[in-house]
């Protein structure tokens, strides 16, 4: 048994413990409360969305979430818990800086509800699903990324998806084959409304998402540094419109009906310029066509000049095809004709070959002459081996014929 007298100073301690705790929860109260706003503002400024809405515990900091600047963090729509969040968001925490639209959830009747000019066919197979205001979206103001994937159910054109003043990041990801899917239209005049815009991304599967003229990205002249549009052939204009955008890092264009000519590119042309694809109906573009195999070196050299005028610039994947109408063109089968041209890089030495689809290349035609030993020479060895290893048509610099062609691959398959 405990002495009474030591019990007694025990629940003495415990009493004044608890006080004391009291006490100092009533201060951090009283110290809570004596912030400002602007302060609960900049504290709110280090945690992400969900922990904003959750710190919201009085009038004060209520009012202080609506004039936080949120760190950009991935909020990611996409289901109808995730809506109803932005819905309390664009009240809430109207300067939330990114937001990506996706799929409100696979097999459930839901969608946002139609823009302007909608696919007829998919509205009406839609007509008695639940639908949600994408309009909300308009009270995000600072907005700085916003991202469209494909499985965001839209159908038509919003204007005010393209309607951000600060707006840097702006990707979609256009229509895919299943029918619940994204029906987003827009053309890049639209683009007007995002004049703060660096970064825009397009990709549609089905072609027929963005329109428009690429000479309509003038606007964004001053600011805008990635291009990318591909799979879009309702997109138009000629690629040399943008020659004279000073921040413009890469621009690529593959598959859309954009024209032009590479030998048209001077010096003073896309002077920031890090990575180009053109499409194939720019003279020089990627899978560019050409009738005859005697076009193919006019067609290299074009590229090449680019090449050694910008010795940095990536042209990625680019190659050239014998056209399929040329009277040079014959069908194989097996893919190993080599009706393609590419470049070819050992050290600074430039050139280009013929190959296959798979990878059977003829020699290579070098456009300049060996380096000398004392620069970049052990370099260019080495690489030059590894290209020599993957001749396969071993003096041809030109696609055999076809008749060659038939006894070379039957000399092989004998052998």
């Amino acid at each position: 048994m405990p002495h009474p007298k030591e019990k007694k100073r025990r629940l003495e301690k415990e009493e004044d413990a608890a006080v004391t705790t009291e006490e100092n929860d009533d201060n951090l109260t009283s110290t809570i409360g004596s912030l400002g706003t602007d302060v609960f503002a900049h504290i709110f400024g280090f945690l992400p969305p969900k922990d904003i809405m959750r710190a919201r515990l009085n009038n004060k900091m209520r009012l202080a979430a609506t004039i936080t600047i949120v760190p950009v963090a991935d909020f990611c729509v996409d289901s109808e818990l995730k809506y109803n969040g932005m819905a309390a968001m664009a009240s809430a925490l109207p300067n939330l800086q990114h937001i990506s639209l996706r799929s409100l959830g696979w097999n459930r009747n839901i969608k946002y509800i139609d823009g302007e000019d909608p696919d007829e066919q998919r509205a009406a197979r839609t007509v008695n699903w639940t639908a949600f205001d994408i309009g909300i979206i308009s009270s995000f103001r600072r907005l700085r990324s916003l991202e469209i994937d494909e499985g965001a159910p839209l159908n038509g054109r919003y204007n005010f998806l393209f309607n951000f003043p600060l707006l840097k990041i702006l990707r979609i990801e256009g229509s895919s084959f299943d029918s619940k899917l994204i029906n987003l239209k827009c053309d890049l005049g639209m683009l007007s409304g995002v004049p703060m815009l660096e970064v825009f991304s397009c990709s549609d599967k089905l072609g027929d998402c963005l329109t428009g003229n690429i000479n309509s990205l003038r606007v964004l002249k001053g600011t805008i540094e990635k291009v990318y549009i591909s799979n879009c052939r309702r997109v138009q204009g000629n690629f040399m419109d943008l020659a004279d955008f000073p921040r413009l890092k890469e621009l690529h264009l593959d598959e859309t009906a954009v024209t032009g000519d590479v030998r048209e590119i001077g010096e003073q042309d896309f002077l920031a310029l890090e990575t180009l694809v053109l499409p194939d109906g720019v003279y020089g573009g990627k899978g560019y066509e050409f009738q005859n195999i005697s076009d193919a070196a006019d067609v290299a050299k074009a590229v090449y000049s680019i090449k050694k005028q910008r010795p940095s610039l990536l042209l990625e994947d680019w190659y050239g095809r014998l056209s399929s109408h040329s009277p040079d063109w014959y069908d194989d089968w097996f893919e190993r004709a080599p009706l393609h041209i590419c470049l070819v890089e050992a050290g600074s030495r430039l050139g280009y070959r013929w190959e296959s689809e798979n990878g059977h290349s003829c020699e290579v035609i070098w456009l300049d002459p060996e380096p000398e030993r004392e620069s970049d020479y052990n370099e260019y060895i080495e690489q030059l081996d590894h290209i020599e290893k993957r001749v396969y048509f071993r003096g041809f610099f030109e696609p055999p014929t076809e008749e060659e062609y038939n006894m070379l691959y039957c000399f092989v398959r004998r052998s």
